[in-house]
């Protein structure tokens, strides 16, 4: 007689980890709707006068982050260019960059002809404010902290250096829509903000992004960068306009963005509270096991959207995370060195390899030094990433699947 089938943990599929996306519906549908009736895709005219999507969603966005100014612009890279052309980074300028985020915030820096810099992450797995010294010298220009899985960066610290050796500060805010660091919002703290809509993120028009800053001078500068004519629309005097591109957003994902913003608070609010009870139940586990929980350093303004299990080494992390995907929790180590993710600095073979787009340009040849990368540049936060078990806080799992999880981490726990 057979033996029964294993019965894991978790008897649920896992739904798609898109927040916002998950959440589509009639109401998004009839913004688009009202936009193509109107046939003013366009934010500054169309056939008949009316309001703009896109200015009504800036308005907003600022009034949420608590910012003096936001440009919608059609990504979160493109947002990250706008704002380092905006606080004045250029060729030959050096960006400190953290060694754990999306390859776009480096590739960012390179399209504006500056130099990624790498620093650590420290077991926030954000930007190490320790490792800044290291990493700094006379050609630094600008520091680029990323708030990784909707935790916030040790903003104050990182803050108090950039004073020290008046450097700007660019927030990349991609994954942290909704966060917040001592009561003030991502994207409000540093020089500018730096948000991103694509269709992974907290809130999604699928793609799209939001530059906010304080400052008239950052603003008038991303301004005119994202917008062809952006000065001469916004009577910037002749004398200051510069050229600049086009990354205008359109109206039909302002549309669904202003949408999207009025779901911000409900999607925090259930991550935070199945992160919260995911949290306390894993308080009676660990002890004694040698795993920890990712340090937060502001668990007020966490958005949730991931839990961050550390293991002692790289060998407990995978065989945590194997028993983990036995009882159908899908949770995974964030990196292996084999396999390929440009989450992990490592892994960026065009920036370590410094390829240009042409032989005579690109930021390494308009270094002020040389300048050299190595996958063994940043072994702390490999180290530190190889133990770290992720899983995502899916604002649509119910309080049946928070128990099974938490089943399923008691039996894979044995494992480690």
């Amino acid at each position: 007689m057979s033996e029964p089938a294993y019965q894991p943990a978790h008897t649920r599929p896992t739904p798609p980890m898109y927040p916002g996306g998950m959440l589509i519906d009639e109401e998004e549908e009839r913004e688009v709707l009202e936009v193509l009736r109107t046939r003013r895709l366009f934010r500054y005219y169309g056939p008949q006068p009316g309001p703009s999507k896109v200015e009504e969603l800036e308005a907003a966005f600022a009034r949420q982050t608590a910012t003096a100014y936001a440009l919608a612009v059609t990504s979160g890279t493109a947002a990250l260019v706008c704002a380092l052309h905006g606080v004045g980074v250029g060729p030959g300028d050096e960006v400190i960059v953290p060694a754990y985020t999306w390859i776009a915030s480096a590739s960012a820096v390179a399209a504006v002809g500056a130099v990624p810099v790498l620093a650590e992450v420290d077991d926030s797995l954000t930007l190490d404010p320790a490792d800044l010294a290291r990493v700094i010298t006379p050609h630094t220009r600008a520091i680029l902290p990323v708030h990784m899985r909707g935790v916030a960066c040790q903003m104050d610290e990182i803050l108090a250096v950039a004073r020290q050796h008046d450097l700007r500060v660019v927030e990349d805010c991609a994954q942290a829509d909704g966060a917040s660091y001592h009561g003030r919002s991502v994207g409000a703290l540093g020089d500018a903000g730096c948000f991103s809509f694509q269709f992974n993120k907290i809130l999604t028009s699928g793609e799209g992004g939001m530059l906010t800053t304080h400052s008239t001078d950052v603003w008038k500068r991303a301004l005119m960068f994202h917008d062809v004519i952006g000065g001469q629309r916004n009577n910037v005097p002749a004398d200051e306009i510069l050229w600049g591109i086009n990354f205008r957003m359109p109206e039909l994902l302002a549309a669904v963005m202003l949408v999207q913003m009025r779901r911000l608070d409900g999607l925090l609010a259930a991550m935070r509270e199945r992160k919260r009870m995911l949290t306390e139940g894993l308080a009676g586990m660990l002890p004694g096991t040698g795993l920890a929980l990712q340090r937060i350093p502001d668990p007020q303004g966490d958005a949730s959207i991931a839990l961050i299990v550390l293991a002692p080494d790289s060998a407990a992390a995978a065989r945590l995370a194997a028993g983990l995907r036995r009882e159908n929790v899908a949770a995974g180590v964030l990196y292996h060195p084999e396999r390929s993710d440009y989450h992990i600095y490592a892994h960026w073979s065009p920036i370590l390899s410094q390829k240009t787009w042409t032989e005579q340009g690109g930021p390494w040849r308009w270094a002020k030094r040389e300048i050299r990368y190595s996958p063994a540049d940043c072994p702390r936060s490999l180290d530190l990433l190889g133990r770290a078990v992720h899983l995502d806080v899916n604002p649509l799992y119910t309080n049946l699947d928070i128990e099974e999880i938490l089943e399923g981490y008691s039996r894979a726990m044995r494992e480690v």
